[in-house]
């Protein structure tokens, strides 16, 4: 029951976020985070802080050095974050490695959900309420810096602000998906419910709400199919979300055909 509990928190937000993340084109931003999150596995276990802490701080570290970076012009943004996730997740290693942290890192690549304790479900669905409640609030603002960063400024809208919250946002995601999806899937969770109901949505809300529920539907589904296979829990997932991706193209093709 907890890690069904646990799979839900995740699907709530990311789907939800993961809409931001597609329609701004922030994949490769997504992925550089989670990359980072291994930095903040290390140095929780080594520092007694807990993982979701260490987790936490690395990830928003990352994100806004990157922005600080990117604002500074110094380096194009796919190089700038090829260079710091890569940077990340081998430091992440080092400092596993080094200081002889005896850790499944398999459950943290691919997701494990034995691993989820009633400690971890309380953190994981106060990021969720969290997660809603800064995009709730901030919901025409992040429309529009998404539309037109020049239009935001000019209705007195500040896109650095927002792009800082949609960095809180993400770390916030990749602390709450990390047991059960794992780092390396993270981010198609974010892609692949939103890409989804992308093809079946008439405005930003509706795709908001179909991402969520797709997500809903695929961690569900994808937890059943780990505990009865023996499987590991994230690439379960993300494989029952591919299936409905290619479903709802399918399913859009015939009615356009009609």
């Amino acid at each position: 029951m907890r890690a069904l509990l646990a799979g839900i928190a995740v699907a709530l937000i990311s789907g939800l976020v993961g809409c931001f993340v597609v329609w701004r084109r922030m994949s490769y931003y997504g992925e550089s985070i989670a990359h980072s999150s291994l930095v903040g596995v290390g140095l929780g276990i080594l520092l007694g802080t807990g993982i979701n802490f260490g987790v936490i701080i690395i990830c928003l570290l990352f994100g806004i050095l990157f922005l600080w970076l990117q604002q500074s012009k110094i380096l194009s943004t796919d190089t700038l974050l090829g260079v710091l996730a890569h940077l990340a997740l081998s430091i992440g290693i080092i400092v596993i490695s080094l200081n002889k942290i005896k850790i499944d890192i398999d459950a943290f690549l691919f997701g494990d959900i034995l691993t989820v304790s009633s400690n971890d479900l309380w953190i994981m669905y106060l990021g969720v309420a969290i997660t809603i409640l800064l995009i709730f609030i901030n919901w025409s603002s992040l429309l529009l810096v998404t539309i037109d960063e020049d239009l935001a400024r000019a209705e007195g809208i500040n896109p650095i602000y927002i792009n800082l919250l949609l960095t809180i946002v993400l770390t916030i995601v990749v602390a709450v998906s990390l047991q059960i999806i794992g780092l390396l899937l993270i981010t198609a969770m974010l892609i692949i419910p939103a890409a989804t109901s992308r093809r079946l949505a008439n405005s930003p809300g509706q795709m908001a709400l179909i991402a969520t529920l797709v997500g809903v539907v695929s961690v569900i589904s994808g937890i059943f199919l780990s505990v009865e296979f023996d499987a590991p829990s994230g690439p379960s997932v993300v494989v029952i979300s591919a299936i409905l991706f290619f479903l709802s193209y399918s399913f859009k093709f015939l009615i356009n055909k009609d």
